[in-house]
């Protein structure tokens, strides 16, 4: 059966990431405010305290690694020496890939592999919702490999570079968010996969979303009532079940349209809706205009403007 998982990081089509080894001495702090972008951190060597707007400070150990999916600001900074508050500390570029943070006269006490990747898809927002918005894995040599593979690939020049890293980005993506879920995880698509009802579900919505599923069809797969399914769903996934069901239906749509894959009946067949005017008509109600103009105001723009 489809595994949504995968579905949702295929669509989300990753691009070629930004990676460099930042070495830190004495006391430092650097602040990221970029839009748009996946950031993560190895923590190579040291400790760093990463502050997540709206959370609370994290000190990262050597082999933990960080995952920044949603569009956050965020500092990292030396737990001790600390630096007043208020002041940041400009990096400074020794070589392609190595960057220096902190006083240059004192040996090094920290290093981290630090880098971001970009998402093509055009409602990357709308995808986003359904992960986690900070995954933090303490101790898994298996990320720590694949990473490191990410950053020789993105500093070399070889043949397939593009290919590679759009692949190793996914398996990377993958890797992070199901070994962050789990009972633990924020409300969202992981948390509702680890729940063995609701998985059910989930898998069978991402498989045939044609299908013209009503809360009582979900909650029979799931094996549920439809009262305690629907409670169920809105408490582990974050969303009522017909919402996300259209939600993973615009943005299947979006794709498509973007892509020029079939005409706007076709699409609206494949997502389940029985006319292209009712297909027009659900499409504007959800994105805010229809189909059609969608589609030429997404072909007009470069992907790095394309609508979320």
């Amino acid at each position: 059966m489809t595994d949504p998982l995968t579905q949702i990081v295929t669509l989300l089509r990753p691009g070629a990431p930004y990676a460099k080894i930042a070495s830190a001495s004495g006391a430092w702090r650097v602040r990221r405010e970029e839009d748009s972008i996946v950031f993560y951190n190895l923590s190579l060597a040291g400790q760093a305290l990463l502050e997540v707007d709206g959370r609370a400070p994290i000190l990262l150990d050597e082999g933990d690694f960080v995952l920044i999916p949603a569009a956050r600001r965020f500092t990292l900074s030396s737990p001790d020496p600390i630096l007043p508050a208020g002041q940041f500390t400009e990096p400074v570029i020794l070589a392609p890939g190595q960057v220096r943070i902190g006083d240059p006269d004192l040996p090094v006490t920290t290093q981290q592999l630090v880098g971001h990747c970009t998402f093509g898809a055009r409602d990357a927002a709308l995808l986003l919702t359904l992960l986690p918005d900070l995954v933090v894995i303490r101790g898994e040599a298996r990320m720590g490999t694949l990473i490191r593979l990410v950053a020789d690939e993105a500093r070399a020049s070889r043949p397939g570079r593009e290919v590679v890293l759009e692949r190793l980005l996914e398996v990377l993506l993958i890797e992070a968010f199901r070994a962050s879920g789990g009972i633990t995880a924020p409300p969202g698509l992981l948390r509702g996969l680890s729940d063995p009802h609701l998985a059910v579900a989930l898998r069978a919505l991402h498989a045939d979303p044609a299908q013209p599923w009503t809360v009582a069809d979900l909650a029979r797969a799931a094996g549920l009532s439809r009262s305690a399914f629907f409670a169920r769903f809105e408490r582990e996934v974050g969303s009522a079940p017909m919402a996300y069901l259209t939600g993973w239906r615009m943005s299947l749509a979006k794709d498509r349209l973007r892509r020029g894959d079939g005409s706007l009946a076709q699409i609206g067949a494949a997502l389940g809706y029985g006319s292209a005017s009712a297909f027009n008509t659900a499409f504007a109600r959800e994105v805010g205009k229809p189909p059609g103009q969608y589609a030429l105001w997404a072909a007009q723009l470069a992907p790095e403007e394309a609508p979320a």
